[in-house]
């Protein structure tokens, strides 16, 4: 089992959990409010004036639990999908040791 996390503009949360909810092999998956900070932000043509004072971009990380072999597909699938995505998110794929319930 792996975990793919991406950290995308918050403005794509909409457009990226329609995406996501027609992948088959994404049975579900959990949005979290984060900020961006660092220097890169400065050059963001998505940054609104409000953004620039306070000093972040807004983004959320999307966390996805997936099969091993489903893992490659989802990413190209997102790379190809129609919803803002390019360049403007980031991924790690990261093994998921135990889960459960509690």
């Amino acid at each position: 089992m792996k975990n793919l996390m991406l950290i995308v503009h918050a403005d794509l949360e909409q457009a990226l959990a329609d995406t996501l909810r027609s992948f088959v092999q994404v049975t579900g998956f959990t949005f979290t409010r984060v900020e961006g900070h660092g220097s890169q932000d400065e050059h963001d043509a998505a940054l609104t004036a409000r953004d620039r004072v306070i000093g972040y971009t807004p983004h959320v990380r999307v966390d996805i639990l997936l099969e091993d072999e489903d893992v490659d597909e989802v990413l190209q699938a997102l790379r190809a999908a129609n919803c803002g995505l390019g360049g403007r998110g980031i991924y790690q794929v990261t093994t998921v040791e135990k889960m459960g319930a509690l």
